[in-house]
């Protein structure tokens, strides 16, 4: 799954809210990496077998959900019964606004709950993944509604225009469209929708938004779009989080959360390598020979490289001897063996060609984009974001290079 796959999905989709009168297309928990979140535990709830079609708190009452939420989001006890109300419409909001991209279904209501069921498992696994897929997805949704709304020249007037005026005339527009075709009767619900909307698009163009009612004193960054307010790794410097791609995606402030994202990228890794791998190891070799590989190995190691270890692009799927006989040497996982790491980075180089270049329905689960970031650092150079896209052979050139 990648970009171009998600807007021809998209392409598909007919949501022009003039006809759907959908007020909950998006709203205002709606965060990328909330969504990205909530993607997650759908995809955990349905891979432990849960049934479908479900309802939000099949979702947020698993196991993997409330030691999460709290763990990541500071969110209290979902089983307390005064935290109903703030954990549907934190986990509900999201869904909602899959089932109106068409990711998920809404399946009727029993008993005053909405029941959902997936639409389309490839796109809400790529959403679950990681939160940039999922804020890349959050920014082609809104586009794609916004044009088939007829909205969309608005924004772009206010994009080129940057002005206070235009911000204004903007949000009277959007305030004013909502109450005409949605059941939104009042302003005050649709101007905290259109902060969601057009902050997200701001982000992505890297372009003033909104703060406060009034338009941003600067550029709209991904820390300032966030549900769960991290602080990211230059902000100490000042530096524009918008600059560099190693600050496309938030590091996580606390254990917890870091804990969380690493684990999250092992077990996708791990169910995808079982099921489009058959289980082998991504190396063939005399440790492989009979055995599955049943550990995901970082070929840059966590505790050296934090900034890198919750990247697809930096595991790679071993066996148990590979790991700890190769390369970890004699199990020490605190030492690397270094000619087994260029072994391993030739090996993923191929397995992210495959999977990029040569897929054979499979989920494209990689980015090679993110793949020269785990190089550069990991290496500590700055050859690889030079490489033009997918130019596999100047990547194996670069490894053997700095090896």
């Amino acid at each position: 799954m990648n970009n171009n796959l998600i807007m021809k999905f998209l392409e598909e989709q007919q949501y022009d809210i003039r006809v759907s009168g959908n007020g909950r297309w998006i709203d205002q928990k709606c965060a990328f990496d909330a969504v990205c979140f909530v993607a997650d535990c759908i995809m955990d709830y349905i891979q432990n077998g849960g049934q479908q079609p479900f309802q939000s708190p099949d979702i947020w009452r698993s196991e993997y959900a409330i030691t999460n939420v709290q763990n990541i989001f500071c969110k209290p006890d979902p089983l307390r019964r005064s935290t109903l109300d703030e954990y549907n419409k934190f986990f509900r909001q999201p869904m909602k606004m899959l089932a109106a991209a068409g990711i998920l279904r809404e399946d009727g209501v029993v008993h005053n709950t909405i029941q959902f069921s997936i639409g389309n498992i490839d796109i809400l696994q790529y959403i679950a993944l990681r939160e940039r897929n999922a804020f890349d997805f959050l920014c082609l949704y809104i586009e794609k509604t916004l044009k088939d709304s007829g909205l969309w020249d608005n924004f772009e007037t206010f994009f080129d225009e940057q002005t206070e005026d235009s911000l204004q005339e903007l949000k009277a527009r959007f305030i004013d469209f909502c109450i005409r075709y949605t059941p939104m009767n009042k302003k005050k619900e649709p101007s905290r929708i259109f902060t969601k909307v057009l902050n997200q698009l701001a982000c992505k163009y890297h372009k003033k938004g909104t703060e406060r009612g009034h338009l941003s004193s600067s550029m709209i960054t991904y820390n300032k779009i966030m549900y769960n307010q991290t602080n990211w790794r230059d902000d100490a410097a000042g530096k524009d989080k918008n600059v560099a791609r190693g600050d496309y995606v938030p590091v996580a402030q606390t254990d917890d959360e870091y804990q969380y994202r690493v684990s999250r990228a092992i077990k996708y890794l791990h169910q995808f390598n079982d099921k489009y791998n058959e289980g082998q190891s991504e190396i063939l070799d005399r440790f492989s020979v009979g055995e599955k590989a049943t550990h995901m190995h970082h070929i840059f190691p966590k505790s050296r490289f934090r900034i890198i270890a919750e990247y697809l692009e930096n595991l790679i799927a071993l066996t148990s001897g590979q790991h700890l006989q190769k390369a970890h040497p004699n199990g020490n996982t605190s030492v690397i063996d270094k000619d087994y790491q260029y072994t391993c980075l030739i090996a993923k180089t191929e397995s992210i060609r495959k999977n990029i270049m040569n897929n054979h329905g499979e989920p494209v689960i990689y980015d090679f984009d993110d793949f020269m970031y785990v190089l550069d650092v990991g290496l500590q150079t700055d050859y690889f974001e030079a490489l033009p896209s997918c130019d596999f052979n100047a990547v194996l050139t670069g490894i053997e290079f700095n090896y």
